[in-house]
């Protein structure tokens, strides 16, 4: 498998041409990292006006290894070439290096940028970007991988603290600015051959590496070039210590590629860098496997709207009443913290009084608001603070707490906490813990995470006086023998008199809308080779079509046609098949006689989507008459036209695609030919996000 590592971006706040000086000081060893064994260079090339410099060298390294690999392979060191471009009147050095020792077995690349800093010209970016692949290795495929990524982590931080050092060797001699390039003076050219370039390099001594060692020390990473990409996709180290906490290279790498991945595939707005590094944290910094979570998460939270909670859910009167549970200043750690007296809880009173779903919207609710004051926490304090802490009293618990529907409403609403708010929970302090405890963690312990269940401490009984490890001693709460004050409620049973029958609760999800059933958006499953239309009959000219959808499965393709043509309105609205397909049973409203351009058009060419994709976009109608929105399966066989008869069976067993999708039409005389009327377009974007590039914008006709 290719290891990939992608760094953030590196600042030094020192001008380019100052970090280039402290650069080539690094040549031809660097006695701070001592597995760099020498370089030579093998070619130098300057351009007539002097502005392009390249040189190649052939760098060897050490083998930091076992002496029995060492023994078995038959070398004590390695080779690596690396081409140095630096181009002065542009700014920039790239740097490329590959490994020229085994490199039918193993493929190590590296390329590097020194750049301008886009908003400071007095400082220096430095980025990275690397490939590890190897293919064969005399049975010690795994070994080798280790220890290349072992040494990559090791040394991939020495590269700003070397350059720094040489930058403080020039301030110390004086050398404290160095123009930039002067187009004015004109050096002639200067081409080395090899034999010339080798006499002249200086000889081999073991003392240390430059900058190549990053890549030679064949660490893991992403072979595509770093130059060019959107400055909004990019992360600075500096932000990430400051902002995330501190993250080993390798945990920077996998945030960058996440940050990548997220921003290429959701135009608009993207989730926060802390939100980012909890799924990756929850998913063991594997990207894939936090990518898969992330993007289920995303689309929760559009289906059900979960980010207008904070704006526009009201506390029930009977939770304010009875509900035992509230925030209530901070731990030591200064996480906000939570204490729910659980033990006072009336499980059956909530239940039968607010509902399942309204027992659940109080829980995201709580989430919501941990996440915004773990926000205000990390602006107040200048430091990174992502987790609360939860304090559940026991006191009271027995057996009617297990009321099976009770345990069931609480499964479900800790099944959903962990698959869309992981690493969200620093710390869960039980106190006052009955015996009958043990049977309620026997049921509920299987369904929370491991990384989560270890975060667990119990006091039994009255044995809670170890929270002072925890807790400031003026903010334990008072029921616990401290000087607090708790203002939260402090339970009981609720009486049944505010209870609602069953009817009122199917009548409260029809006016209000239960959780569940409460969104703006429709799913679909398309199976091999079949589109699903959404007809818009009778548009006048100047209306916006507006959609937003959302890709969980599977590749499709979406389009926007017009015809002037009567349209079966009654046609089925389940997914049909592509146009011109046999198969009368999937038809699409567009008749297979009809001619594209004749009878309609496509206004909005296909686009290929892709899984985790979320499009939005909008077209501005030019003429009258009907438009059709299609999203159509994209069958992965190689040379497929989509002019086939569906079989049956395989339309069944083969995997279908999901989309999640919602559209909205603004009359001509609502928009008024203004892009920000756009904007009343309801899209669900998440609030765990935060604003990047534009969404995508379909092109318009006015």
């Amino acid at each position: 498998m290719v290891q990939k590592y992608q760094s953030p971006v590196r600042i030094y706040k020192y001008p380019f041409e100052l970090v280039m000086a402290a650069y080539e000081k690094r040549f031809p060893t660097c006695k701070m990292i001592p597995v760099f064994l020498g370089s030579e260079i093998t070619h130098e090339q300057k351009s007539e006006d002097g502005a392009v410099h390249v040189i190649e060298r052939r760098c060897r390294l050490n083998v930091d290894c076992p002496y029995l690999l060492k023994k078995i392979v038959g070398v004590d060191f390695i080779f690596f070439i690396q081409k140095n471009t630096l181009d002065r009147r542009a700014r920039t050095l790239k740097i490329e290096a590959h490994n020229e020792s085994f490199s039918t077995r193993v493929v190590v690349n590296e390329d590097c940028m020194y750049s301008v800093h886009p908003d400071n010209p007095e400082w220096t970016c430095f980025e990275q970007v690397a490939s590890l692949d190897v293919k064969s290795f005399f049975g010690f495929e795994n070994t080798v991988e280790k220890i290349a990524m072992k040494q990559y982590s090791q040394n991939i931080r020495k590269g700003k603290e070397i350059i720094e050092f040489y930058i403080n060797e020039l301030l110390s001699a004086g050398i404290t600015y160095i123009p930039p390039f002067d187009d004015t003076v004109v050096p002639p050219a200067i081409t080395i051959s090899p034999a010339e370039a080798r006499s002249r390099s200086e000889s081999l001594t073991i003392d240390g590496s430059p900058e190549l060692h990053l890549g030679a020390s064949a660490s893991s990473i992403t072979h595509e070039v770093i130059v060019g990409r959107d400055n909004e996709t990019k992360l600075d180290a500096d932000y990430i210590e400051r902002c995330l906490g501190k993250l080993n290279p390798l945990q920077e790498s996998r945030l960058v590629q996440l940050r990548k991945w997220v921003s290429d595939s959701h135009k608009g707005k993207i989730p926060s860098d802390p939100t980012l590094l909890r799924f990756l944290r929850a998913r063991d910094f594997n990207v894939e496997k936090a990518r898969e979570m992330l993007c289920h998460s995303l689309v929760w939270r559009k289906k059900y709207q979960v980010d207008r909670i904070l704006s526009s859910y009201t506390l029930p009167a009977v939770a304010k009443e009875y509900f035992p549970g509230g925030w209530h200043y901070y731990d030591k750690d200064s996480r906000p913290l939570y204490i729910l007296r659980i033990g006072q809880m009336d499980v059956k009173g909530h239940l039968k009084s607010i509902g399942e779903e309204g027992l659940l919207k109080l829980s995201l609710h709580i989430c919501e608001e941990g996440l915004k004051k773990t926000e205000e926490a990390t602006r107040r304090l200048g430091k990174p603070v992502s987790m609360w802490t939860c304090l559940v009293d026991l006191d009271g618990l027995n057996m009617r707490h297990l009321w099976r529907p009770g345990v069931k409403a609480l499964l479900r609403i800790i099944e959903i906490m962990e698959a869309n708010y992981p690493e969200t929970m620093g710390r869960v302090l039980i106190v006052r813990a009955p015996r009958v405890f043990p049977i309620l963690w026997a049921i509920v312990s299987t369904f929370i995470d491991e990384r989560t269940r270890q975060k667990f401490l119990l006091y039994a009984n009255n044995d809670y006086l170890g929270l002072a490890d925890w807790i400031d001693e003026e903010y334990i709460p008072d029921f616990l023998g401290g000087t607090c004050q708790v203002k939260i409620s402090e339970g009981g049973l609720i009486p049944k008199s505010l209870y609602i029958t069953d009817g009122d609760h199917d009548r409260e999800r029809s006016e209000d809308k239960a959780l569940w059933e409460e969104s703006i958006y429709n799913c679909i499953s398309l199976g091999k080779g079949q589109v699903h239309e959404v007809i818009l009959p009778n548009l006048e000219r100047g209306a916006v079509i507006c959609w937003d959808f959302d890709i969980m499965k599977q590749d499709v393709t979406f389009t926007v046609l017009h015809t002037v043509k009567c349209v079966n309105l009654d046609a089925p609205s389940s997914p049909t098949s592509p146009l011109g397909s046999a198969d009368a049973g999937h038809t699409s409203c567009i008749d297979k006689s009809w001619k594209e351009g004749v009878e309609y058009s496509k206004v909005e060419q296909p686009i290929l989507c892709h899984d985790g994709d979320s499009i939005q976009g909008s077209h501005v109608t030019r003429v009258e008459g009907t438009y059709i929105l299609q999203w159509c399966h994209v069958d992965p066989t190689p040379g497929h036209h989509h002019h086939y008869t569906l079989d049956l069976i395989e339309s069944i067993t083969t995997h279908k695609a999901k989309v999640m999708y919602y559209y909205e039409i603004l009359k001509s005389h609502d928009f008024r030919g203004s892009m920000s009327s756009l904007q009343s377009c309801q899209s669900a974007f998440s609030s765990m996000s935060i604003g990047t590039n534009a969404s995508t914008q379909s092109q318009i006709s006015s």
